[in-house]
């Protein structure tokens, strides 16, 4: 797909339908966002075969005069398939409100109502907004779990999912009503179609070679099995070589956050959850930012938009070789956000653990909490945290007791309250360096 233009899936009452969608761009000095469609109507396609035929033959829609669409009529069928992130299940909402409140849920939920309030702009719904003003839990998903834990949370997700159950069918009604399937020109469609069979052959035979593939791998390992009983002796010497060979082996990585060399991160607050990048270059950290003020945002999906419509402007990363590739893919929408545990710091609860003293502190969790600091700080160009975690200092003094734990060590003696200040004033100052987009 083009950059600024992407495919869609919507799952509606009349079935699934796929169409287009440009996400929020400028020009002129405005901000714009559009669906393929014409005055009143949506159009939507039963598959990209359908669609492929229109965009190649019609001109007139709200689409023709997007900066990207001379790219759209010479795409393949196969490049109009929505991938999975741009796939709607609308008809599904009320069984994901039904479900607990987790990452996943909350995640789905909310690139669903994305969509749908963008629909509702475009489209001029307003029985939608008034269905999506009616709870506060639509507002509050882009934020990821944080405001639906607690009693107050259980509140508002139980008021959001109540409003689904009764309300949700006029959302459906009133998106479907400006649906519209335009006819499209036989001969296009017939080429169309033979192409999306061919892709969908191909698909098939690809998917069938590998579980063909992983069929005789089994039988192979079985033979293996039967042959190890026999060499018992010769295949016990090879095997100590190899674990001693992937002992030192090096693993490759992973994923395309791997690849770049940039992490997600997520910061856990007494306030919110926070979502940001971070990277190492010669060692040295680099956020998501400029001039000590760390970029961060309330969800994955904010921050991904984020990206796509601000990331080089007033941010270090910009100057990292793999940024373009973090920037394509906010852009057309593939970038998938996810982090790590070992990228997941929480500062919430900290200060009143140290202030029960060291065995009440968990280490692994003030070990990440400490890191972030020092990062933030090193990137920054400020000294504090490095002078107020030094051993000669009360608070560095616990902190290097928890972490390198020695019995002839002699252990900090209560009250903490001088260790619970400084900690205090280390994460205070951290939360002042964040620049909530």
């Amino acid at each position: 797909m083009s950059q600024d233009i992407v495919s869609i899936e919507l799952g509606l009452p009349q079935g699934d339908v796929v169409t287009l969608w440009a996400p929020r761009w400028r020009e002129d000095g405005e901000e714009w966002e559009a669906f393929l469609g014409h005055e009143d109507d949506l159009f939507a396609f039963p598959d990209a075969a359908h669609l492929a035929a229109f965009v190649r033959t019609v001109d007139e829609h709200d689409l023709a005069d997007h900066p990207a669409w001379d790219v759209v009529p010479q795409l393949s069928v196969p490049e109009l398939l929505p991938d999975e992130a741009h796939t709607y299940d609308l008809v599904g909402v009320p069984e994901l409100a039904a479900e607990e409140p987790d990452t996943w849920t909350i995640g789905e939920l909310a690139d669903i109502i994305a969509i749908v309030r963008s629909l509702a702009d475009v489209c001029e719904l307003d029985e939608v907004h008034e269905v999506l003003n009616s709870a506060a839990g639509f507002s509050a998903l882009e934020q990821g779990t944080f405001p639906f834990t607690g009693r107050e949370g259980e509140k508002l997700w139980t008021d959001l999912a109540e409003t689904i159950a009764e309300r949700w069918d006029e959302v459906l009604d009133a998106i479907d009503d400006v649906v519209f399937t335009p006819e499209v020109d036989k001969a296009v469609l017939d080429q169309t179609t033979d192409e999306l069979a061919e892709f969908q052959a191909e698909s098939a035979e690809a998917e069938s070679a590998l579980d063909t593939e992983d069929a005789e791998d089994a039988e192979e390992s079985e033979d293996g099995e039967e042959s190890t009983k026999d060499d018992a002796v010769d295949e016990e010497d090879e095997s100590d070589e190899d674990e001693e060979d992937d002992e030192e082996a090096e693993p490759e990585p992973v994923g395309f956050w791997a690849e770049v060399g940039i992490d997600p991160i997520k910061v856990i607050t007494a306030e919110a959850e926070y979502y940001t990048l971070r990277c190492y270059l010669d060692d040295e950290p680099i956020f998501l930012g400029t001039k000590g003020k760390i970029t961060v945002t309330k969800s994955t999906r904010a921050l991904a938009k984020h990206i796509a419509q601000a990331g080089a402007v007033d941010n270090d990363l910009a100057e990292v070789s793999t940024w373009e590739d973090v920037s394509a893919k906010a852009t057309d929408g593939s970038l998938d956000i996810e982090v790590e545990t070992d990228n997941t710091y929480v500062l919430h609860g900290l200060a009143d653990d140290i202030a029960e003293g060291p065995d009440a502190v968990d280490p692994v969790q003030l070990d990440l909490a400490v890191e972030l600091l020092n990062d933030a700080a090193d990137w920054a160009g400020d000294k504090s945290v490095s002078e107020a975690l030094a051993q000669s200092e009360s608070l560095g003094w616990l902190v290097s007791f928890v972490l390198r734990p020695d019995p002839t060590r002699l252990a900090p003696s209560p009250p903490f309250d001088a260790e619970v200040a400084a900690w205090r004033t280390l994460v205070e100052t951290f939360e002042e360096r964040l620049d909530v987009q």
